[in-house]
């Protein structure tokens, strides 16, 4: 008996002197590679309610049929829980909705909108084509036709953009909103961006509670001084205060914490910054570099602007060779519960999504269409000449496949499990009951992810 009790000591102390061993190392990895524990702003509290008004508005959009929470619901994860968005003319919430008449998908999968609020956030899109320059200003699609002052951060940037979009929320010429009148904002140029945000900002001030928000949000400005910005910047303080989380294990862990991660998840960042080599990607507190890159994603869908049928990416915006293809690094925060994968969400399950990174070429030649819905399958560019053509210009850091054994790829999905934050899963209760316009609010009951 003495002797089994012994041993038994001899084993909890080996056990804990290798997990020690394994603190010491994990922490030292994260220290050469500058990995911090996440910071965030903080958000004004008129500013916030506005926000949220806003956010699930559906006034902002040119027909008064889609809203921001449309394709970015708290009861989907921040998400839509589709491959590609279905804008304007659409019916219904995530899975359930139907394509309008005559629509075609939004190219590109709705991101998860998780911790937006950091100060380090410098570019917006899969693409990139909202980001902040070294002296502060923004590079935007709209060039010197956009704001040069009245916005908070590059968040609030990026919120001036769907409203201008046809497929997103403007429409189309032609359209009428759902009452029949005629969708004025669908006849504005595309060249006038300014009008499109001062029509929002009319409709805005033509309602009562509004006015009363937006006095609240800016006391120290006249509404009919306010411009769109002030509403971008409302959206961003709702984003900011609705979608941040930072209490998950791994953030518990960056505390301080040894004991907020099991073993295997441990184990499993030591793979994800050393053999799988992810963090050189997926850097920092972001969990991305904000770069771009091509890692061969099956491409299908409607395509985008010039390149249609096909995406190509970042390139569309530089023109350069090494960005054909090319989309910006996603951050990882609440992973496993913002599906469909990547930037066409080509992936509905989580760890064919991070196989896909250890071999692409493997993974492209073998892509399973039959995850997609029919007319997404139907769509589906599998020709040798496009396969190829995303293979020559590969990322060179992918270019050699990641062998990780069945036990490391388990041990790299329990860290990547460990970044999602259980308080991210039910957001219901920022859904409100109505809004200033009276249009409709829809809502569905939060989502646990099957993925």
């Amino acid at each position: 008996m003495k002797k089994l009790l012994t041993l038994l000591l001899l084993l909890t102390f080996l056990a804990g002197f290798k997990s020690a061993n394994l603190d010491e190392k994990l922490r030292n990895i994260l220290n050469y590679n500058g990995v911090a524990e996440y910071t965030t702003a903080t958000a004004d509290s008129a500013k916030v309610e506005l926000g949220r008004m806003l956010f699930f508005d559906k006034i902002l959009s040119g027909n008064k049929d889609i809203a921001c929470a449309t394709c970015h619901h708290p009861g989907l994860n921040s998400g839509d829980n589709l491959s590609l968005a279905i804008g304007v003319g659409g019916e219904g919430l995530g899975e359930s909705r139907k394509m309008g008449q005559g629509r075609d998908r939004i190219p590109r999968n709705s991101p998860e909108i998780f911790n937006r609020g950091s100060e380090k956030w410098h570019t917006m899109f899969w693409d990139s084509r909202v980001s902040t320059e070294e002296d502060g200003s923004f590079q935007t699609p709209a060039d010197e036709k956009f704001p040069t002052e009245g916005l908070d951060n590059i968040l609030a940037a990026q919120a001036m953009f769907p409203v201008t979009s046809r497929d997103e929320m403007r429409g189309d010429i032609g359209d009428h909103d759902i009452f029949g009148e005629r969708n004025e904002l669908a006849l504005i140029s595309p060249a006038a961006p300014q009008s499109i945000w001062f029509m929002l900002m009319e409709r805005l001030r033509a309602i009562p509670r509004y006015r009363e928000l937006f006095e609240q949000a800016y006391p120290n400005q006249s509404i009919e001084e306010l411009e769109f910005q002030h509403a971008a910047n409302a959206i961003a303080a709702f984003e900011i205060e609705a979608f941040t989380f930072i209490d998950s294990p791994w953030d518990q862990y960056m505390g301080g914490n040894d004991r907020a991660l099991n073993e295997s998840a441990k184990r499993g960042a030591v793979i994800f910054y050393e053999k799988a080599d992810c963090g050189n990607c997926h850097s920092g507190s972001l969990f991305t570099d904000q770069q771009h890159h091509n890692i061969a994603i099956p491409q299908f869908g409607p395509g985008k602007d010039n390149a249609a049928p096909l995406d190509a990416g970042r390139y569309a915006e530089t023109g350069l060779k090494k960005d054909l293809f090319s989309f910006r690094t996603p951050p990882l925060r609440n992973v496993s519960i913002t599906g469909p994968w990547m930037h066409n969400g080509a992936y509905t399950n989580l760890e064919d999504a991070i196989k896909h990174h250890l071999d692409p070429e493997t993974a492209l030649a073998n892509y399973d269409v039959s995850q997609l819905p029919s007319e997404l399958q139907d769509s589906y560019k599998d020709g040798p000449s496009v396969n190829q053509r995303l293979i020559s210009n590969l990322d060179p850091t992918l270019k050699e496949s990641k062998n990780l054994t069945d036990p490391e790829f388990k041990d790299l999905m329990s860290f990547i499990y460990a970044l999602t934050d259980s308080s991210a899963i039910d957001l219901s209760h920022w859904v409100p009951n109505e809004v200033p316009s009276g249009l409709p609010v829809e809502d569905i009951r939060p989502v646990s992810s099957s993925y």
